[in-house]
């Protein structure tokens, strides 16, 4: 029998994800991950596995995705985030997703040995993407944050279960 540990878990008809980032710039340039199921990027990280701290996780990740280890630079930012599923069983349902972003210390003659890995059978790619790109990022605030960003570790709340009325 295969255990699985990721912090992933059922809470009620919800599902609660706590997840690690990377953020890997270089040349002004964030490094994403997209796949052939969604339309948009995410970024280089994957859920925490029990047994785990946030930093052993997202350098276990890093090494996993782009066959590197890479050390950390710093805690960005911490996310608490409501959303709806997308794919597979998390289909429509809502997840609450607590997440850790790390900056990653880059060396100066970084290169990418793997393009491509496979994450559940799937292939995912890794793309260079232009921190003011038009293309859709997960987290959004990337794109505003990693454009100066702040030595402070800042904390981001985001909840699609919130409608503005006035649309």
């Amino acid at each position: 029998m295969t255990e699985n540990k990721d912090m992933c878990v059922r809470c009620g008809e919800g599902v609660i994800n706590i997840r690690v980032g990377a953020i890997i710039i270089k040349d002004d340039k964030i490094l994403m991950v997209k796949n052939n199921r969604v339309d948009y990027y995410y970024s280089v990280g994957g859920r925490i596995q029990f047994g785990e701290t946030a930093e052993q996780a997202v350098k276990r990740e890093v090494k996993e995705e782009l066959g590197f280890e890479m050390e950390i630079d710093r805690l960005g930012f911490v996310r608490e985030a409501y959303f709806y599923g997308d794919i597979g069983d998390q289909q429509g349902r809502l997840i609450y997703e607590p997440s850790f972003y790390f900056y990653m210390k880059i060396p100066e003659d970084f290169e990418l040995e793997n393009e491509t890995f496979l994450e559940d059978g799937s292939p995912e790619y890794l793309e260079w993407v232009p921190l003011d790109t038009e293309k859709t990022i997960y987290p959004e605030f990337f794109k505003t944050e990693l454009k100066n960003p702040s030595r402070e570790t800042k904390h981001m709340v985001t909840d699609e279960r919130i409608t503005n009325d006035n649309d």
